[in-house]
């Protein structure tokens, strides 16, 4: 069973850290190499398949993370421990993506000018997006992880990616159920149940030689890896979870230390950032709901500039609801959505940058997803960026972050059934497509940013 991360990095979707890539046979090489391995989430790892004997589409939608069905949900939940009863120390494993980028219009700059295999064109970009490395499943009865470790060709090195270590203890008060628990983890929302909150949430994979909107929210993956933090969660009578988590940041020496790039000149985070989430759920026959909150606040050195003497200060709070159609595994249905609301008091930067002294941003994203036969799996979303004018603090031309539009993606998996050759390798081909109705605050050419990309995910256990 694999429940499937899909790596931060900052700037929606975290971009995933991609180089132009020219040896062809050097893709066919990492192929080989991974060719004998399976998914993974916390990401789908071939690693819970070998822990729990079950094939990948027992977690996750479509048969490859990071969807998560009502199984994969409780798998996380109770800390990654379920198992076979066989003696199953958390084995390795690794993945490999690679991909293609053509946008609408060729770009200004280089997207990738210092990546590994050489500096990406302007566009029409083969990459090798990452190498991964994951490390999780149980490691006593209570205690259970996922852990990640990723090559990266923009920084030409690896780097520590998302961990989340659990300790989960169920049990039952006044006839009711609860599962009561403890997360380690270093990137807000890594840890939640649902595909709707960043971590986790659609596009679940997506270019960084693409043109991307200019401004993001906090918590939309812009700590991942920059913090470590410790929260407790509980899940009374499978309806109410309940979370909060108290992240401490990461200073310069520790990110360089853990391969986090940029360092020179990148935000740095100060003080604690605590983090909540209050979420309903319930099943009524065939039909799965959920509906929550979740938030947090922080405060940042606006890229590591200290000279302010004070820091910029958000407060982000967000709502989110989840629907499946669990009736049919031949054909499933699943729906997310999310809004979040950020609130700025530009402190730093309106001293160093002559910035807004408060700005908003607001991020609303819905999609839709069908699953045939854990096969074919196509979906689509709507997104929408709006927020206050600041062209100080957003950097675009007119001063407006507001950008909108859609994405559209078949996801083709052969394999990761009760009936593939093997329940511990996968793969899964993404063909994607973003079209921008405005883009960075204005809707003139907003069409140059449009782009297509082609995504092979293989991944499989180690050992």
């Amino acid at each position: 069973m694999k429940v499937i991360l899909i790596p931060a990095f900052p700037s929606r979707r975290r971009g995933r850290k991609e180089v132009s890539f020219r040896p062809i046979a050097g893709f066919l090489f990492f192929v080989s190499l991974v060719i004998g391995m399976a998914p993974r989430q916390a990401s789908a790892v071939p690693a819970y398949a070998r822990q729990t004997g079950q094939p990948c589409q027992t977690c996750h939608v479509g048969a490859f993370g990071p969807q998560l069905t009502p199984f994969g949900r409780d798998f996380k939940l109770n800390g990654y421990t379920l198992s076979d009863g066989g003696d199953h120390f958390p084995p390795l494993a690794v993945g490999i993506q690679s991909s293609f980028t053509h946008t609408a219009a060729d770009q200004p700059q280089s997207p990738a000018p210092n990546a590994g295999f050489g500096a990406a064109g302007p566009n029409n970009n083969f990459a090798v997006d990452q190498i991964e490395l994951f490390w999780g499943g149980q490691i006593t009865p209570s205690i259970g992880a996922f852990i990640q470790e990723t090559y990266s060709e923009v920084s030409n090195g690896f780097h520590w990616d998302d961990m989340d270590v659990r300790y989960a203890h169920p049990g039952e008060l006044f006839d009711m159920n609860y599962v009561a628990g403890i997360t380690l983890n270093n990137h807000p929302t890594i840890q939640d149940l649902w595909n709707s909150t960043p971590a986790f949430g659609f596009p679940y994979v997506a270019s960084s030689m693409a043109p991307g909107s200019s401004a993001t929210t906090q918590i939309d993956n812009m700590l991942a890896q920059r913090v470590i933090g410790v929260g407790a969660y509980s899940m009374w009578n499978d309806w109410l979870l309940t979370e909060f988590d108290l992240y401490a940041p990461l200073d310069r020496s520790a990110l360089n230390a853990l391969g986090i790039v940029p360092v020179s000149g990148a935000t740095l985070y100060h003080g604690a950032t605590p983090y909540w989430r209050l979420a309903l759920q319930h099943g009524f026959g065939d039909h799965y709901f959920e509906l929550g909150t979740y938030g947090l606040q922080a405060e940042n050195y606006p890229g590591g500039d200290q000279s302010a003497g004070t820091t910029d200060k958000f407060t982000d709070i967000a709502f989110d609801a989840n629907y499946q159609w669990t009736g049919n595994r031949d054909h499933f249905i699943s729906a997310h959505t999310t809004l979040i609301r950020e609130q700025a008091k530009l402190d730093a930067s309106s001293i160093l940058a002559g910035a807004n002294s408060s700005d908003r941003l607001t991020t609303f994203r819905a999609d839709l997803t069908y699953s045939w036969h854990d096969t074919l799996v196509p979906t689509v979303q709507y997104f929408n960026k709006q927020g206050s004018n600041d062209a100080n603090f957003w950097g675009t031309d007119n001063g407006s972050p507001n950008s909108a539009g859609f994405i559209t993606e078949l996801a083709i998996v052969p394999f990761g059934k009760s009936s593939s050759f093997s329940p511990f390798y996968n793969m899964r081909f993404d063909i994607q497509y973003v079209t921008y109705t405005k883009f960075n605050g204005t809707s003139s050419h907003a069409w140059n940013n449009n782009s297509l990309y082609l995504n092979l995910w293989l991944i499989g256990a180690a050992w």
